[in-house]
């Protein structure tokens, strides 16, 4: 006999066990299904582990910078590699049990290890055992891609998911890709010891952003000493003496660039090629997301998909509001969109980028009057205290609604005090409940009133 549930929920990410509670919570009879570590990658190889060996690498570059600030400490700092990493699985560790607990305690919900494909639009195999539902989510998140570069099987490589193993420095570390994953690697293994180069193959580093974004940014890298390749072409690998012999271009009297470890950071792949979709007839794009619709369900009724496997968010905090959106539809009355957030997300370099809304080319093409308001750290009391003078702020605003449409915060807290201004924009108010507003001194959010009292047309 086919055991049947209530609810289905496959993957124990960011949305899953959130999700799984709240099927406990209303009585519902639920399976959630995991092949491998609770809570995806957040947890286990990205955000936390990550801004965890970000933690560790500040320390060292601010340990070495000691000076400056009349402190005496013995040079040159060194860096234990072992310890760094002894502390940051400590930390996955601990989180990784404590969603593991919480689902276990759920009186509801049992936890099935193992991997599951559809055998039809509201039936699972698991471990050789059938389940079915009424209710089925998806949330089984993405993995990084490996792109089909000539010699890449020829030569050791690491995703993020392997830089989690490495207990050791490595001499050069090459990393491919310059967005977001490779940029914190890179500044975070430069700050331990290594030398770091970056090759990219678009023009600028993390192009999505506007031009003095990534000007800003590749500064920061470069004055660390990361070395940064623009323009890389007919990337090819092979064995070279420090391990990894790279090729990047097709000119005859290029140089490769030889390294001991390889890193690729070049976007992500869906995990929905081994979940037996299409014998639930279930819809994926042609990058292999599967497709919804704003209440993030499938073609399929009964049918949802859940956080970085949807393609409508990559980060942790869309996924979880991809449960709240659920939810909310599910059990509040309450007809909430993925069309209801705004764009938000950070680049975790330090000092990190907080980025919201729309970027000053979206602005420009968007046939807005816009306004723009800007301030370089340098003129920021806290930074200039901290020590911390990188980075600039630039918000952008409608002119005739006074709406603000987006902001890009590069500096000392730009990842917190950005969120000022996005509570702004979801409220739907004027950007002068902030110009006006009174803000504690000495911070960094105190700067912001003054950049929206400083707007002035954009060129």
């Amino acid at each position: 006999m086919t055991p049947y549930y209530d609810a289905i929920v496959i993957g124990a990410g960011q949305a899953g066990p959130s999700l799984a509670a709240r099927l406990n919570q209303e009585g519902l009879k639920t399976a959630l299904i995991e092949r491998h570590l609770m809570g995806g990658t957040c947890v286990n190889t990205g955000c936390i582990p990550t801004k965890t060996l970000v933690a560790s690498a500040r320390v060292a570059f601010l340990s070495r910078r000691a000076v400056e600030f009349g402190v005496n400490i013995k040079q040159p700092v060194s860096v234990d590699m072992g310890r760094v990493k002894a502390r940051k699985d400590e930390i996955v560790s601990d989180s990784n049990a404590g969603i593991t607990a919480w689902v276990e305690d759920m009186e509801n919900v049992t936890l099935i290890r193992g991997h599951a494909r559809f055998e039809g639009p509201h039936s699972i195999s698991v471990n050789g055992e059938t389940l079915s539902a009424e209710r089925i989510f998806i949330n089984v998140g993405a993995r990084a891609r490996v792109p089909d570069f000539p010699g890449l099987t020829d030569v050791g490589y690491m995703t993020n998911s392997g830089m989690m193993n490495i207990d050791s420095l490595p001499e050069h570390l090459l990393i491919v890709g310059g967005s977001y994953i490779g940029l914190e690697f890179a500044q975070m293994y430069r700050r331990f010891g290594a030398q770091v180069t970056v090759i990219e193959m678009q023009d600028r580093l993390i192009a999505r952003e506007d031009e003095d974004v990534s000007d800003a940014v590749r500064e920061i890298l470069e004055d660390e000493g990361v070395t940064v390749r623009l323009k890389a072409e007919c990337l090819g690998f092979e064995r070279g003496p420090g391990g990894v012999r790279m090729n990047i271009d097709c000119e005859l009297d290029s140089m490769p660039i030889d390294g001991s470890h390889l890193l690729l950071a070049v976007g992500r792949t869906p995990n929905t090629d081994d979940l037996g979709l299409e014998n639930a007839g279930i819809e994926v794009n042609e990058r292999g997301f599967i497709r919804v619709n704003e209440a993030l369900q499938t073609n399929i009724d009964g049918v949802w998909a859940l956080g970085e496997v949807n393609g409508r968010g990559a980060f942790t905090h869309t996924s979880y509001n991809d449960y709240e959106i659920v939810a909310a539809n599910l059990f509040d009355n309450d007809p909430r969109r993925t069309t209801d957030r705004i764009l938000c997300y950070g680049l975790f370099i330090d000092p990190p980028l907080g980025r919201i809304g729309m970027t000053e080319q979206e602005a420009r093409t968007s046939g807005r009057n816009v306004l723009v308001g800007t301030r370089m750290m340098t003129q920021v009391g806290r930074a200039r205290e901290a020590g911390e003078t990188r980075g600039f702020m630039k918000i952008l605003v409608d002119a005739d609604s006074k709406q603000i449409l987006g902001a890009a915060l590069l500096g000392l807290a730009g990842d917190e005090a950005v969120h000022a201004l996005l509570d702004i924009m979801y409220a739907q108010q004027p950007y002068t409940v902030v110009s006006r507003a009174v803000h504690i001194h000495p911070t960094v959010s105190e700067l912001i009133p003054t950049v929206l009292q400083s707007l002035r047309p954009l060129e």
